[in-house]
């Protein structure tokens, strides 16, 4: 199957699946527009900060936009050979102006190991969330595979258009509520535009509380990238 139609592929099944879980009420169709600005402040220390605004666009049956949330992060990671890096990060995302549920602080901490083989690049993250809610703090943990390719070229080639896809699952734990476990899949397009400007889109289906009563999202997502 050629590239464009398993990407295409994915996204209709997503969407599709997603519209038919609106009967139950439990899914809705979203977006989101990032934007991220990345400092190299040594060979083995490197900042990034990112703001981001999340928004419904089909939700309880009806088209429609409606601004669910913003959230701003920073996350610092260092280096600890080619292949293995820690980082450990702040965010803070705001809903009570819009309604939409409590304001939130998160402490965020994670491991990233990546390989290379042949034209493929594969990573494993694995983060350690404290979600500080109103009401409540979640303790949330949560693993990712992901590969990363060129469409053409080969991977020094920073100009070739590039597809990463990745699977994550999540478990949050807070006291008195039930244990959570969640499943995300993504699909994402990206350019280079020279060495520091990239910008990538794509869809994420996520699965939530499926050990509950599961939600599904799907997600449209964007994001510029500049590194200085």
């Amino acid at each position: 199957m050629k590239l464009k139609y398993l990407f295409l592929y994915i996204g209709l099944s997503c969407f599709i699946h997603t519209i038919k879980a609106q009967e139950q009420d439990h899914s809705g169709i979203l977006g989101e527009t990032s934007f991220v600005l990345n400092y190299s402040a040594t060979s083995n220390y490197n900042i990034s900060f990112t703001s981001r605004s999340r928004y419904f666009l089909f939700e309880n049956k009806t088209f429609g936009f409606q601004q669910q949330q913003l959230d701003i992060f920073h996350m610092s990671t260092f280096t600890l050979s080619s292949s293995n890096r820690i980082g450990v990060g702040l965010y803070y995302r705001h809903r009570d102006v819009f309604e939409s549920g409590s304001d939130e602080l998160r402490f965020m901490q994670q491991f990233k190991y990546q390989k290379h083989k042949a034209r493929v690049s594969f990573g494993h993250r694995f983060r350690t969330e404290q979600r500080i809610l109103e009401s409540k703090t979640i303790f949330r943990q949560r693993y990712r595979f992901s590969a990363n390719f060129p469409i053409s070229g080969h991977n020094e080639d920073v100009e070739a258009p590039y597809v990463l896809c990745y699977f994550e699952g999540l478990l949050s734990l807070s006291k008195p509520d039930a244990p959570e476990i969640d499943q995300r899949t993504a699909v994402y397009l990206g350019w280079h535009f020279g060495k520091q400007l990239k910008f990538k889109t794509g869809i994420e289906y996520r699965l939530e509380r499926f050990n509950l009563t599961s939600r599904n999202y799907l997600f449209f997502l964007n994001t510029l990238s500049l590194s200085i």
